[in-house]
């Protein structure tokens, strides 16, 4: 016992010392690893504000690779990743920090959902369609609803689409009335496609109790009784549409009219136009105008009033044609004036998405380009 006592009386120092100085020789490798990674990553950055995207990738993969647990590193990567179409390389990155034990909880749900967004951006819509709904009740939850929305408009699967329509609009998203109404439109025309007419008239009579406001399903029903030959139903239809949302009426004008002189009643529709023309003209109004009144000089009145008010190239055309009971126009000027008219005013005759600006001698309720719902204005760009 008296020679072990000085022994470990003396060793205690020592094994204290060494302890002391292999802790220091850590702590200065780990500030010199942490130095070294600082520095790396500011250099990825700085090659990523120079453009230098290639070079950019390699530090950061390089940082990574020192440091695994970098998580904020990996997003970055992966962000980089999707952003040059490397879709691939993104979903294994994002795979991997999903797989890694102890991650917690906030992280988790945000690798979730960038690798749905890389399912997304790679096409992959069956699979970004799962991670998104592994996302439910998450703090992403609204963001990836609001994905799946998209994903079911895109693969037209509208009664789903409304389901998450709905579940968006309980969570207090935003009210999704409009695109709903829209979804049931959608349904009641695959319906008609499949000569089904109770199922596209209960469709539409949904689309009218979500939004009783939506032009969509009056226009479709107003139709609907037209081609049945019921043009008084569609008369009453079209009314509806006139004092729901006047500025859609355009785009049934011409279609009110040719009803009007199916069931025998031009006078009452004449004078109906004419009040909405005076309120708000157009030269949709004018035309239908015109096939109730047969009169060529109230029709070339009412083309000379609307052009000196709103020039329009349409106008001016359909004043030519008409010519003038004084001096009529020789039919190979009229055919040569006509002619360069319809060439002049052929890019105007379209309609122009609000949203991104894609053009159609159509009118559309969804863009074609960006999807937007009501993004067309019902009036050509000639008289916008």
């Amino acid at each position: 016992m008296d020679f072990e006592l000085p022994w470990l009386l003396l060793g205690l120092p020592v094994a204290f010392a060494l302890g002391w100085l292999a802790s220091r020789i850590d702590l200065r490798q780990w500030k010199r690893e942490q130095r070294e990674s600082s520095q790396t990553y500011l250099k990825g950055l700085n090659l990523l504000l120079n453009e230098q995207q290639d070079k950019a990738i390699d530090t950061f993969i390089e940082v990574v690779q020192n440091d695994p647990d970098s998580t904020e590193l990996h997003f970055s990567l992966g962000n980089l990743f999707r952003r040059r179409g490397e879709y691939e390389r993104a979903v294994r990155l994002h795979e991997f920090l999903l797989a890694r034990a102890g991650l917690p909880r906030a992280e988790r749900e945000r690798a979730q959902d960038a690798l749905a967004q890389d399912f997304m951006k790679a096409g992959l819509f069956d699979r970004a369609e799962q991670a998104y709904r592994a996302l439910e009740g998450s703090a992403f939850d609204t963001d990836a609803r609001l994905a799946l929305l998209a994903l079911h408009e895109r693969s037209r699967d509208w009664q789903t689409a409304i389901d998450v329509a709905r579940k968006l609009e309980q969570s207090g998203a935003a009210s999704f009335a409009s695109r709903i109404a829209h979804y049931w439109c959608e349904i009641a025309h695959d319906a008609d496609a499949r000569r089904q007419p109770e199922a596209a008239g209960a469709a539409l009579k949904q689309a009218r109790e979500v939004d009783p406001q939506a032009p969509r399903p009056l226009i479709m029903i107003g139709r609907r009784y037209a081609l049945e030959g019921e043009h008084a139903q569609a008369m009453r239809a079209f009314g509806e549409l006139l004092v729901a949302n006047r500025a859609s009426f355009n785009l049934v004008a011409h279609e009110f009219a040719a009803s009007a002189r199916a069931c025998g009643r031009e006078a009452a529709a004449l004078e109906q136009l004419d009040g909405v023309y005076r309120a708000e003209p157009s030269l949709d109004l004018l035309a239908a105008i015109g096939e109730l009144d047969a009169d060529r000089q109230r029709q070339r009145e009412r083309l000379t009033m609307h052009l000196a008010a709103h020039p329009a190239f349409s106008a001016a055309q359909r004043l030519l044609l008409l010519g003038t009971a004084a001096a009529p126009l020789d039919p190979s000027e009229l055919h040569a004036i006509d002619g360069a008219l319809e060439r002049g005013s052929r890019a105007l005759q379209r309609y122009r998405c609000a949203a991104c600006g894609f053009e159609g001698q159509h009118h559309f309720w969804q863009c074609p380009g960006c999807m937007a719902w009501d993004s067309y204005p019902p009036l050509r760009l000639e008289e916008a």
